[in-house]
């Protein structure tokens, strides 16, 4: 799709081209009626290439990444970020998206406010600066998502949540990319003889969005940071659960091995007490079930949780100044998930 549009503001002195989610057809008319090469529209259509500024005989090219719009139904949670090659020629801007994007679509339904978009250069940092603005959006909702999924994790760890948080982190890190390469190419558009601003008012203008996508940045960083920690403490509880789990059938499976030699010794076959009596088997049965249940105490947490129940009450008889309110807090607590389990 290409779209010529001459609206963005009553002082426009530029003709902006729009071309986004081309096909062959759109490819041909940039090549033969805009004479853009094809190895430039070949790194814009490229996933992972970087920003930068270069010039090439007729125009000057900056290539930014852009958060895109596209989601994905399979994975609602991931997001990318996609190039947009900006192309300036004397009396034209070319943007060349080969999908669709947030920031371009806001400017075609004029959703802008307070940019200065008369001039081209003008507009190359309007694009820049909304783009900021939109990755801190989308770094806001991404933390809220993030934060829906760590409570359901709080109630019931599934591998459904441990996915979305995977693609939340993936996402995390595309928009930090992108963000780090707008970054580089800000600190470009400031120093480059490529690229000169006309008012005070664009200078101004790019140093707000630079602030903003500073922020964005440390945004993006310290999210990704926290759910980093959040996904290696779910990790370890499930992990600590699975040992919970493990110990208790190695207790069980212990707890009957004194039965298992009870009965194996009356099993031998030799002469033993109590043989001819009809209801020994009851007495052998109570020595099985007593020595299950001692046994079963014995190689079992109880009486660490006897000792600290102990020594809780001990603390109420003896008065409250010997421990401080945190290590009372602390033990109640305690009590409270050893009397749940």
């Amino acid at each position: 799709m290409i779209a010529k549009r001459n609206d963005l503001s009553p002082q426009q002195q530029f003709t902006w081209i729009d071309a986004r989610e081309l096909d062959k057809d759109d490819i041909s008319v940039l090549t033969d009626e805009f004479m853009i090469s094809s190895e430039l529209l070949a790194d814009i259509m490229d996933a992972d290439e970087q920003s930068r500024i270069e010039r090439e005989d007729d125009y000057t090219v900056i290539i930014c990444r852009l958060p895109s719009a596209e989601e994905d139904e399979d994975k609602p949670l991931e997001r990318t970020s996609i190039p947009l090659g900006i192309v300036l020629f004397p009396d034209k801007v070319i943007t060349i998206c080969r999908g669709d994007s947030v920031v371009i679509d806001d400017f075609a339904r004029h959703r802008f406010r307070q940019c200065p978009v008369d001039t081209k250069e003008g507009f190359v940092i309007s694009i820049l600066g909304r783009a900021a603005l939109v990755y801190i959006r989308l770094l806001k909702y991404i933390n809220r998502q993030k934060d829906i999924v760590e409570e359901q994790l709080h109630k019931s760890i599934m591998n459904y949540e441990l996915i979305q948080l995977l693609q939340i982190q993936k996402s995390l890190v595309y928009l930090t990319t992108g963000l780090t390469d707008n970054q580089l190419l800000f600190e470009k558009l400031q120093k480059t003889p490529l690229f000169h601003l006309n008012s005070d008012d664009e200078r101004e203008f790019l140093e707000d969005s630079i602030i903003d996508n500073r922020q964005a940045i440390a945004m993006a960083n310290i999210y990704s940071d926290i759910l980093t920690g959040t996904m290696d403490a779910f990790a370890s509880v499930i992990g600590n659960n699975m040992n919970l789990i493990m110990k208790r059938l190695t207790v069980i499976s212990l707890s009957l091995m004194f039965p298992t030699f009870i009965t194996g010794f009356f099993g031998m076959n030799v002469d033993l007490p109590l043989v001819g009596r009809p209801f020994a088997w009851l007495l052998l049965l109570g020595l099985c079930a007593l020595a299950a249940i001692i046994g079963s105490w014995l190689i079992s947490d109880r009486k660490s949780r006897s000792l600290i129940r102990a020594n809780l009450g001990e603390k109420r008889r003896r008065g409250k100044d010997e421990r401080t309110p945190s290590e009372v807090k602390y033990l109640r607590r305690k009590k409270e998930v050893l009397e749940g389990d």
